[in-house]
């Protein structure tokens, strides 16, 4: 906060911040008759919608004391919004002004006295924050007294035409409020003032002497400059023409930019160029000359590159922080002194914080299995010419032709832009639109887009409203982005292309699909991807309701809501996103295991919409995770986590580099994982979670005629690892890849035979997998199931009589069930590929058994060469990776959560290990601990007291097992997270809070047990149907009287199937993704100090609220006057 004085002369602490919808109200209560001469009568929340930039002053009480909204075209109906600049440069002196900088004026509201010192405050922070803008004008057709303040600072534009339009027309100039910087060549008396500067921003410079070596080293390649404000430096570059080209080429994609090298026989000499708003466009346009080509054509087969290099490098920069947002004022100055070089490079180590002037560089990718652990940025001198952005004309076909040849799906944008030519229109009738961005007369982008006229499936299928208002966008406000094509050099432009498309088609919201790789709806030509990243922000699915749509009827949804579509990750660019930038993140964050917990992080780091991770690595021995369907597979149980589908729906893609392998070694000296295959990934922050694994089972090769006990069997084999020859009809099932696999080998190999199959383990993936064998066709009398003696107090099943049922259909379907069993032998000792017999000790005689397959889910411990990359590397590993309640090891850079963990034993909680919570919940509370650390948006929170560190957290989200199981029995259970789950029958005064109806034999068994306080506590179904599993998860935690006095109508014998009851429409508010959020605001609203009849209001009108808000989800309800309910 800074102090700002009012015109009395009162002094109070402001602080300037984007304006929210929530500060409406506030905006409201300051506008007087003057704020409405700008636009004339105000409406608030559209205005907030659709300002490219809204900034208001609040004081420490969040007391809002002036506000000012920003838009890229004139107040009112005076003029199109497409065609403004040429109405202003008709009427007025302006002919500097354009889109891309130059924004207008809509509303400036103010506490009287502080009415002068806000705007100031307000337009020196706008021009601070736009590098590119130059004037904010004010231009609207309401001629009445303005404002004193913005009097004060705007000046009148200069009419050219009488008697003209009927206007005020005002402008505002940068260099008023925040000028451009003055660059000039360092000298030596500038050491101490530049010393300053890095003494008080970084320690880079710990030698005494270096800069002023490098200020008397300047030479015709090595240069070095300051910035100065009034006479005072501010900030300092140091660049050199002495490039390591050939590193860089190593380590960095340079392809396509010649390696950085100027290609033979091509001219790539261009005058140094000014940004100076006062040059002439002709002379802009005379200096264009072949380096704009220079991204797109490649040397051909028969030219070599020169050995003369092209570019110079940045070697120190430093600047104020309040300067930090002109450091592109450096660039014009720099290119100055390399005229005969075109890229200006910059490396940094990926764990520094990104700063404002890498917003202009384009980041180049490293190589696939690059060593380097730095960042490479490149910027073009060609980036420094102004972009232009105007609908496309038949004219620039050969252009556009030219821009995307030899890119992916470019067939694609031409036959789209084809159509657009011809009719306006693509061949299913929807409306395109088409828009170039060019470079004097260059045509250097396309974009095109289309109507989106499924926005009412995304509102309902994606949570678009945490972005924008949607009440206040109409449907032809919305479009889809379907082609966008940009020369890198102008990477930095992206954002202006995007506001000013947004400008011409008059839309509001701009919306991208991305959809997986394999998926025929992949048809978009988008080059490159990451420049619509770096401007959009990516858009959360939402939960879907599963609805009884043959009961409702025609109070069902709409279909075009309900339908099924192919999965897409969604990204959205609104008007007000287009000024707002992101905080680059370049730090190397690697994730080893495609677990729930590595999924869930990596989920929460990508969709956080103000930062852009650059260098997220997910490590998975099979790649990434959402390439099979877990119902179409089989074999193994789920927690209902992640299907494909949702992970479909996810920016995971787009965001994470996925290293396919598994993790041998970690070098934390280098900060580097070594994965099989020879590839080494660095990291500045190392996350393993990879679970805990089935492990190739090792028989215990005793001799059978010799008496031994199971217990000394079990536990020898358990310490034993199998490091024999794995047979090839030995399937070890961890992930869906196995599971393919095994289902692949299955089918060639296995099910029109007559042998015999053995499934190896005691836990509920076995009998899922039985149920796969059976539905693969396999006779239940071909299928062995052999059960390793129990680990003590652990069940497959929580509820006895789910156990009993499962054994009984195992029994009917005529497979197999030996107990206590032990793996003895296979192949009776000798060479086990291929396996066809195995041995196991039991209770009385030992057990032999032929076989064809064997599937293995035993032995589930932590991976053999995870524990040795660990235990090598000096990580503290007692059973499992040991952390602190912070999830830390004993290394500060690496973090271990989930299964594959456990806490330090100081904590003397050895049962609260996170194997038994939500490894989702787990995953998110993890990411939540660590951007704590990298985001510089946080507030840092400061270091527990040492007696804190001892609690070990606790999660609250359920524990969720599912499968099919044998005799076609649909399995859900949710329970509470539990240390210590209990073995023994439920006690007498606990079955009372039970409610269960139907029975195991029938398959429509629902148990239902509510905790001490009546909330939801465990669910249990077992049934023959399919089941509604998103509708019966949002039932955990519930109270049992938002679920209609559910016990007490049981006890009375109203309830006789859960399944019927749940199903009413009734609940359908409850199963809304919405809902606790709704609970929430009603706890916080009604209050005990109100009595009955003020608390009925406040429910009857939260409920009302609430129905109304999304009716398109919940239409079976009327809300009016009366809150009704269709039934």
């Amino acid at each position: 906060m800074r102090t700002m004085t009012s015109d009395s002369g009162e002094e109070v602490e402001a602080v300037l911040v984007r304006s929210e919808s929530a500060d409406a109200q506030g905006i409201n209560s300051l506008i007087s008759s003057s704020a409405l001469t700008i636009s004339g009568r105000v409406n608030i929340i559209p205005l907030l919608e659709k300002a490219n930039l809204a900034v208001t002053v609040t004081n420490r009480k969040d007391d809002i004391l002036a506000h000012a909204s920003f838009l890229d075209h004139p107040v009112g109906g005076l003029v199109d919004q497409a065609h403004w600049q040429r109405f202003l440069q008709k009427h007025f002196s302006a002919e500097n002004c354009t889109p891309l900088n130059t924004l207008f004026l809509h509303l400036f509201v103010a506490q009287k006295n502080f009415a002068t010192a806000s705007v100031k405050k307000i337009m020196r922070a706008v021009f601070n924050a736009v590098p590119e803008l130059e004037y904010i004008c004010l231009v609207t057709p309401n001629i009445i007294d303005l404002e004193p303040a913005l009097k004060d600072t705007f000046e009148w534009l200069q009419r050219l035409t009488e008697p003209g339009p009927r206007c005020l027309a005002l402008i505002c100039h940068r260099w008023q409020h925040c000028p451009r910087l003055h660059i000039r060549s360092a000298r030596e008396e500038d050491h101490d003032d530049i010393m300053h500067i890095f003494n008080r921003y970084t320690k880079l410079l710990d030698q005494p002497y270096v800069l002023a070596e490098l200020i008397e080293a300047q030479n015709e390649d090595n240069h070095s400059a300051v910035c100065e404000v009034a006479g005072v430096t501010v900030g300092f570059i140091c660049v050199t023409a002495d490039v390591d080209l050939k590193k860089l080429r190593r380590g960095f994609e340079l392809s396509d930019f010649n390696d950085l090298y100027k290609p033979q026989q091509t001219e790539l000499c261009e005058p140094a160029v000014s940004t100076d708003p006062g040059e002439d466009d002709e002379e802009l346009r005379q200096s264009q000359t072949s380096t704009l080509q220079q991204h797109k054509r490649t040397c051909s087969a028969g030219e070599e590159l020169s050995q003369k290099p092209n570019a110079f490098c940045i070697q120190l920069f430093v600047i104020d922080k309040k300067y930090e947002m002109r450091s592109l004022d450096f660039l014009p100055y720099v290119f100055k002194c390399f005229p005969d070089l075109d890229f200006c490079v910059i490396t940094l180590p990926t764990y520094s914080a990104a700063f404002p002037l890498l917003q202009s560089f384009l980041r180049v990718p490293p190589r696939a299995n690059s060593a380097l652990v730095n960042e490479l940025y490149i910027f073009h001198r060609v980036g420094l010419r102004p972009v232009e952005v105007r609908p496309a004309v038949a004219a620039d076909r050969p252009a556009v032709s030219s821009l995307v040849e030899g890119l992916t799906l470019s067939e694609s944008l031409l036959e789209d832009l084809d159509c657009f030519y011809q009719s306006r229109s693509d061949p299913d009738g929807l409306k395109l639109q088409a828009f170039v961005a060019q470079v004097g007369v260059e045509v250097v982008g396309i974009v095109i887009i289309g109507d989106e006229q499924e926005i009412e499936f995304i509102r309902a299928h994606y949570n678009i409203e945490s972005f924008i208002y949607f009440s206040h966008h109409s449907s032809e406000e919305h479009a889809r982005i379907r082609h966008f094509v940009l020369k890198p050099s102008f990477q930095h432009f992206t954002k202006h292309v995007f506001k000013d498309v947004l400008r011409l088609s008059h839309r509001s919201c701009l919306y991208h699909r991305l959809y997986p790789p394999h998926h025929i709806q992949q048809n978009s030509c988008v080059h490159h991807l990451d420049f619509v990243l770096n401007c959009a922000v990516p858009v959360r699915p939402r939960r879907q309701i599963i609805y009884p749509l043959e009961e409702l009827g025609i109070n069902a949804p709409s279909s075009r809501i309900t339908e099924e579509q192919a999965p897409f990750a969604l990204y959205l660019i609104s008007r007000k996103l287009t000024l707002e930038p992101k905080v680059t993140i370049n730090a190397q964050i690697v994730v080893v295991g495609a677990s729930d917990t590595g999924l869930s992080f990596l989920e929460v780091l990508c969709l956080c919409p103000h930062l852009r991770f650059n260098n997220l690595t997910l490590i998975s021995t099979h790649g990434f995770p959402g390439d099979y369907d877990h119902e179409d597979v089989g074999f193994l149980s789920t927690s209902h986590a992640y299907s494909s589908r949702n992970l479909a729906q996810l920016p995971l893609r787009s965001c994470v580099r996925v290293v396919t392998g598994k993790m041998v070694g970690i070098k934390r000296e280098s900060q580097q994982v070594l994965v099989s295959g020879g590839v080494k990934v660095p990291y500045d922050y190392l996350i393993l979670c990879t679970g805990l694994q089935y492990r190739v089972p090792c028989p215990t090769g005793v001799d059978l005629n010799q008496p031994v006990t199971k217990g000394e069997l079990q536990n020898q084999a358990a310490r034993r690892r199998y490091t024999g020859p794995v047979p090839s009809n030995l399937f070890t099932l961890n992930d869906l890849h196995d599971c393919m696999a095994a289902r692949q080998w299955l089918c060639a190999n296995f099910v029109d035979l007559e042998d015999n199959a053995v499934v190896y383990g005691n836990n509920i993936d076995a009998y899922t997998t039985v149920e796969t064998l059976l539905s693969l066709g396999v006779r239940g009398s071909r299928i062995h199931v052999v059960l390793p003696p129990p680990e003590p107090g652990v069940s497959c099943f929580s509820d006895p009589a789910v156990e009993k049922a499962v054994a009984t259909a195992t029994e009917k379907a005529g497979v197999q069930v030996h107990s206590n069993c032990v793996l003895a032998q296979m192949n009776n000792g000798e060479h086990p590929d291929p396996l066809t017999s195995v041995t196991f000790t039991t209770d009385a005689e030992p057990l032999h058994l032929q076989c064809a397959v064997f599937i293995n889910l035993s032995n589930k411990r932590v991976d053999h060469d995870a524990f040795c990359s660990i235990s090598r590397s000096f990580l503290v590993f007692d059973s499992r990776l040991v952390i602190n309640s912070s999830f830390l090891t004993n290394d500060s850079a690496i973090y271990g959560a989930g299964p594959v963990t456990k806490f330090s034993r100081r904590y003397h909680s050895d049962e609260m290990c996170h194997a038994n919570f939500n490894s989702k919940e787990v995953g998110q509370e993890l990411a939540a601990a660590l951007l704590q650390l990298i985001d510089p948006t946080q507030e840092r929170v400061n270091t527990l007291p040492s007696d804190m560190d001892r609690l070990v957290p606790l999660y609250k989200q359920a524990k969720i097992q599912g499968g099919k199981l044998p005799g076609g029995f649909n399995y859900l259970h949710v329970t509470e997270p539990a240390a210590i789950k209990p073995t023994h029958p439920p006690l007498d005064h606990l079955e009372d809070r039970r409610i269960v109806t139907g029975r195991v034999e029938t398959g429509n068994y629902f148990c239902l047990h509510l905790d001490c306080f009546g909330q939801v506590g465990t669910i249990t179904c077992f049934s023959l149907k399919s089941l509604p599993v998103s509708n019966y998860l949002t039932l955990y935690g519930k109270p049992q009287h938002m679920l209609g006095q559910m016990l007490s109508r049981y006890h009375q014998g109203l309830i006789p199937d859960l399944y019927s009851f749940l199903r009413r429409s009734q609940f359908l508010a409850v199963y809304h993704d919405r809902f606790s959020d709704f609970h929430q605001e009603l706890q916080q609203k009604m209050s005990n100090t109100l009595t009955d009849e003020e608390n009925q209001v406040v429910l009857r009108s939260c409920i009302v609220k609430y129905l109304s808000y999304n009716a398109n989800l919940l239409p079976m309800f009327a809300c009016g006057g009366q809150v009704g309910q269709h039934n």
